[in-house]
C-alpha cells in the first residue's frame, strides 16, 4: 500500500498546485496542455496495446466488457459520485440552480472523473499495485514513477478543470489499494499472460480515453473498464481448455 498512498499524496499536492497556479495561465496554455497529455495517452495507450499475444483477446474484452458497463451504467455511477462529492464540498451553494452553478458542477464531475480514469488505467496502476500488494520492490518503484507523473497530470488538471481533479485521490486510492490487496491474496497466481492481456486491454481503453482529451469524441469511457476484469478471465478460460492463445 506504500506505493498507493504516495501516489494519493502526489494527486493532492499537484492539483493543489494547479489550482494556486491555475487562474495565471491563460486558457489557451491550458487547452493546449490538455492537448498534450492526450497526445501522450494515446501513444502510451498505443504502446500498451501492442502487448497482446493475441488481439482477439483485447477485442473480445472489450465488446464483453463494454456491454457489461452500458448494462450497469457505471459511467452514470460515477458522475453521480462525482456529483454528490460536488454537493457535498460545495455545501449550502449546492442548492443554487443558477447556471454558474451548472457549470461549476460540469465542471467538477469532468475534472473527477477524467482524472480518475487518466490515473487507474494502465499497466502502471494494475501492475504496479498488485507487485506493492505482493512485497516486490518493484512494485513500489513502478507506482513511485507513476506517482511522479500522476503529480505533473494533476497540476495541469486541476489548472484546466477544477477542484474535483484533487478528489480523484479518493478513486486512486480506493482502486490502486483495492489492487493491492488482490495483489496480497492472489497475485502470485496471475500468470504473464494474463498481465499481458490486462495491459493491452488497459492500452485500448487508454486510447478511447485520449478521444475525450483531445477533444475529438466523448466515448463513455468508465463503461469499458470491466474489459479489464474480462481479459485475465479468457486467458485463464482458454488455459483451462487447452486453447493456445498464442499460436507460432
Amino acid at each position: 500500500m506504500g506505493g498507493t498512498i504516495l501516489n494519493v499524496i502526489t494527486v493532492l499536492v499537484g492539483s493543489s498546485l494547479g489550482l494556486l497556479v491555475g487562474h495565471r495561465l491563460s486558457e489557451r496554455i491550458q487547452t493546449s496542455v490538455v492537448t498534450g497529455i492526450g497526445l501522450i495517452t494515446i501513444y502510451v495507450g498505443i504502446d500498451n496495446a501492442a502487448r497482446t499475444g493475441n488481439v482477439l483477446i483485447p477485442l473480445l474484452s472489450i465488446v464483453i466488457g463494454v456491454i457489461i458497463g452500458e448494462v450497469l451504467r457505471i459511467d452514470l455511477a460515477l458522475e453521480r459520485f462525482a456529483g454528490w462529492l460536488q454537493s457535498r464540498t460545495a455545501g449550502r451553494q449546492a442548492a443554487d440552480v443558477s447556471a454558474a452553478s451548472g457549470e461549476a458542477r460540469e465542471r467538477f464531475i469532468a475534472g473527477f472523473v477524467t482524472a480518475s480514469l487518466v490515473f487507474c488505467v494502465g499497466p502502471l496502476a494494475f501492475l504496479g499495485s498488485i507487485q506493492d500488494g505482493m512485497g516486490l520492490p518493484i512494485g513500489f518503484e513502478q507506482l513511485a514513477i507513476k506517482s511522479v507523473m500522476d503529480g505533473f497530470a494533476s497540476m495541469a488538471f486541476a489548472a484546466s478543470f477544477g477542484v474535483g481533479v484533487a478528489f480523484s485521490a479518493v478513486t486512486v486510492f480506493v482502486v490502486q489499494g483495492g489492487l493491492s490487496l488482490v495483489g496480497m491474496l492472489v497475485g502470485a497466481a496471475m500468470s504473464a499472460a494474463m498481465v499481458a492481456e490486462m495491459t493491452s486491454t488497459g492500452g485500448v481503453i487508454l486510447m478511447g480515453l485520449s478521444l475525450v482529451l483531445l477533444d475529438i469524441k466523448k466515448p463513455r469511457i468508465a463503461n469499458f473498464l470491466p474489459a479489464l476484469l474480462i481479459a485475465p478471465l479468457l486467458v485463464t478460460l482458454a488455459e483451462l481448455l487447452g486453447i493456445n492463445i498464442y499460436p507460432l
